[in-house]
């Protein structure tokens, strides 16, 4: 299974970019709350079936495993995911732009 492109859950993608800076579990859950600045807070159920989800598609790779925990790092083809995710948000973004300077 390879990620099939398309938008990503909010849950992916803030586990991704905090995996550009490899990561275990409980730690992983400290970093997405803080890179998300305090609006995402995952539990471990969701963590773990996303991290599940993202080997299967090849987007991340487990760099360690010391037998009582994982660390888990991005892959180039997670990080391209990643970027193209950035790249699509960031259209929507400046496309939700006529919020503020009204009709096209």
């Amino acid at each position: 299974m390879t990620y099939a492109g398309g938008p990503m859950t909010e849950a992916m993608y803030y586990i991704l970019l905090a995996l550009l800076t490899p990561s275990h579990g409980y730690h992983l859950m400290q970093t997405v709350e803080e890179v998300s600045r305090g609006r995402l807070r995952i539990g471990p159920g969701t963590l773990y079936g996303v991290l599940t989800r993202m080997l299967k598609e090849g987007l991340i790779v487990v760099v360690e495993d010391d037998g009582r925990r994982k660390t888990y790092a991005v892959t180039p083809a997670g990080r391209e995911a990643l970027e193209e995710e950035y790249r699509r948000l960031t259209a929507l973004v400046e496309d939700g732009a006529i919020l503020k300077e009204g009709t096209p």
